[in-house]
């Protein structure tokens, strides 16, 4: 600083270099992460993001910790198997982390919480009874002896939720399709005889697979509650086209996780296959069963909502009159 009394050697500020300094437009400061944010918002409308995803996403999160939380000692046996002083990448289970990732990203895609919950309800009670069949009749059995375990039954309404969205952008790419081949007229396509064969063929003949395979339980109340319901399934009128999609698209999820599931021994089925190909032919009939479930739930809901209206409106033309 320089002493009081005595010139400065810092040059003056005269009125031309005052005005020349506000002339001169400030420096353009780059606002930082503008192009990744772009970039993650053209990410998260590809794959069909909304409010709702969030909370899926949350929710499928908190369900696997959950899961790792109680059931502690299951995960600690299969931590053990990793050798983290070496490469351990040799030791990942990359078939599981490849299906927790796609289901991840699929239940995302268009989420919506209303038409979701109804799924993940169905879902998750659809699973405990198909789990209590299998593993009470022995048809197969998990490494816990559980009957039927219960970490198990959140991966239903998951894999529903992932099947739903696989069969919307199959019944999308068909819609397409069908709309380009008929000049627009979309229900010739759609209504063709052509899926009511495939319907049928399939249908059919997963019964008669299912006859097969259930054989040595004949004689067990479940096993014939479970054919008298894939016998109504496939015999009641459906929207054939939605029902294939379904089934195409739940038997090929399930072949994923049928192959991991008896590959690593964590479910093991009475012919030792791994996987029958019951077992993923069953993954589709179980996800057009929740669908055609969410759909009579509804239909009730509805009825109900319709009977409840009926009563308030007569209720409160009594008042009225009454008063």
């Amino acid at each position: 600083m320089p002493e009081l009394g005595k010139r400065s050697c810092l040059p003056r500020a005269t009125n031309e270099t005052r005005l020349q300094a506000a002339s001169t437009p400030p420096e353009k400061v780059p606002r930082m992460g503008t192009a990744a944010r772009a970039v993650i918002s053209r990410i998260l409308k590809l794959f069909g993001w909304t409010r709702s995803s969030s909370v899926l996403l949350g929710g499928f999160f908190l369900i696997c910790g959950l899961i790792v939380y109680v059931w502690w000692p299951l995960a600690q046996e299969a931590l053990a198997y990793f050798d983290w002083s070496g490469p351990w990448w040799l030791y990942m289970d990359w078939l599981l982390v490849g299906i927790f990732a796609f289901m991840s990203l699929t239940i995302i895609s268009h989420a919506d919480l209303r038409r979701d919950g109804l799924i993940v309800f169905v879902g998750m009670l659809g699973g405990l009874v198909i789990e209590s069949w299998g593993t009470q009749t022995n048809l197969w059995h998990y490494y816990t002896a559980e009957r039927p375990p219960l970490w198990i039954i959140p991966a239903w309404p998951i894999a529903s939720l992932s099947i739903d969205r696989i069969t919307r952008f199959l019944d999308w790419g068909i819609k397409r399709i069908s709309t380009r081949n008929t000049k627009g007229h979309e229900g010739k396509y759609l209504g063709s005889p052509v899926l009511q064969v495939l319907y049928w063929s399939i249908f059919i003949g997963f019964y008669a697979l299912m006859l097969f395979f259930v054989a040595p339980t004949f004689g067990k109340s479940y096993t014939i509650m479970a054919l008298l319901l894939v016998a109504l399934l496939t015999l009641t009128p459906t929207n054939h086209r939605y029902a294939v999609l379904t089934f195409l698209a739940g038997a090929g999820l399930g072949y994923f996780l049928e192959l991991w599931g008896t590959t690593r021994q964590c479910w093991t089925y009475y012919t030792n296959q791994t996987p029958p190909f019951f077992a993923v032919l069953a993954h589709g009939l179980a996800a057009v069963a929740f669908w055609r479930a969410g759909l009579m739930v509804k239909r009730v809901w509805r009825k109900l909502n319709a009977i409840v209206l009926k009563i308030l409106k007569r209720d409160s033309r009594v008042e009225m009159g009454g008063t």
